[in-house]
């Protein structure tokens, strides 16, 4: 099926928040990434998004180009040829660009799309975080407001974020610190300068104590009874259930419980990047250990190319990321879900 149309994108996002699940969006770094994400979609019979970071935007574009516009275009063309071929529905979307990097990759991207929708085609790439957390709620918002409206203009979403998570991810650290937990002043604030009835045009990350990483138990303390109290006070005040398409970051690790819970409160997108990393990797690492004296020319010797063709590693470790997927959308709830649409919408 083709990458999400900005209706469909729309649609299911409406159908994790009115179901009570969430989308995986699972964070790639190749087409190799890419490819283990859908297959795990398509096994778990689930929609999802497919995410580019920072870092892996300017990977994308090869060592000599360093160009993040040109790698994630290039990606999101790769995926849009790709998952045509597949049963389920997916988005594309940048993850986590901080202010100094706006005029170098977001910005440029929506003024990519908005171009392709005066010539009466959808956007390459459905949705772009502005992540705004080091800077003060104020300023925050002031770009979310010009970059929302941008994104209309773009027919894409914008996802914001509110609090800090801490960790570190592609760069960008966030302190472990009170910052991590998002305030209902916070979440009052959003809704009055970007508007509770526009609500599915952006997506909100509200922090609850994630930190982004793996952590030991005990290392990380989630309070996902914040997000209820944020959406029943928001939505007294505003007449609105659950206001806001929140969004799970930091979640590696995380109990069942605690994933479950954050869910059940309106979380409807949740980010996974660490485990996925770890599992494609391990996979490699023990291809690489098992046959040492194949992928490696010991002692003079030629090794045995049938173990050091990429293809060879390649393979299972797209097999364990795919698994590792299905297990997400498992968890989430999100397995089973995928929404079909009839040929008019496509």
């Amino acid at each position: 099926m083709p990458v999400a149309t900005p209706e469909q994108y729309t649609a299911l996002i409406r159908n994790a928040k009115n179901e009570g699940y969430a989308l995986p969006a699972i964070n790639v770094t190749s087409s190799q990434t890419l490819n283990a994400a859908l297959d795990g979609f398509a096994e778990a019979e689930s929609d999802g998004i497919i995410q580019i970071s920072l870092g892996t935007a300017l990977y994308l574009s090869g060592q000599r180009v360093q160009d993040r516009v040109t790698g994630t275009l290039a990606l999101a063309a790769y995926a849009h040829e790709v998952a045509a071929k597949y049963s389920i529905s997916v988005a594309i979307h940048t993850d986590h660009c901080p202010e100094e990097n706006l005029d170098d990759w977001v910005r440029p991207l929506l003024a990519h799309s908005t171009e392709r929708v005066a010539r009466g085609l959808n956007p390459l790439v459905q949705s772009h975080m502005w992540d705004g957390s080091s800077v003060p709620l104020g300023r925050n918002l002031d770009i979310a407001e010009e970059l929302l409206e941008k994104s209309r203009a773009a027919r894409t979403i914008l996802e914001i974020e509110v609090g800090v998570v801490g960790g570190e991810e592609d760069g960008i650290v966030g302190a472990i610190d009170e910052k991590l937990y998002s305030t209902v002043g916070d979440a009052r604030e959003v809704v009055r300068r970007l508007g509770v009835d526009c609500s599915e045009e952006y997506l909100t990350a509200l922090t609850f104590g994630n930190v982004h990483g793996v952590y030991k138990p005990g290392g990380v303390h989630l309070r996902p009874e914040l997000l209820r109290e944020i959406q029943e006070t928001i939505g007294a005040e505003s007449g609105v259930d659950k206001p806001f398409n929140l969004v799970f970051h930091g979640g590696s690790g995380s109990s069942a419980e605690d994933i479950a819970l954050a869910v059940s409160h309106g979380v409807v997108k949740m980010n996974i990047d660490t485990d996925t990393q770890y599992v494609f990797t391990r996979s490699l690492a023990g291809h690489m250990l098992s046959h040492y004296d194949s992928v490696l020319k010991l002692d003079g010797e030629v090794g045995n190319k049938k173990y050091y063709d990429p293809r060879s590693w390649g393979k299972p470790a797209e097999q364990a990321m795919s698994a590792r997927v299905v297990e997400a959308a498992q968890q989430l709830g999100s397995a089973g879900q995928a929404l079909k649409w009839s040929t008019a919408s496509l």
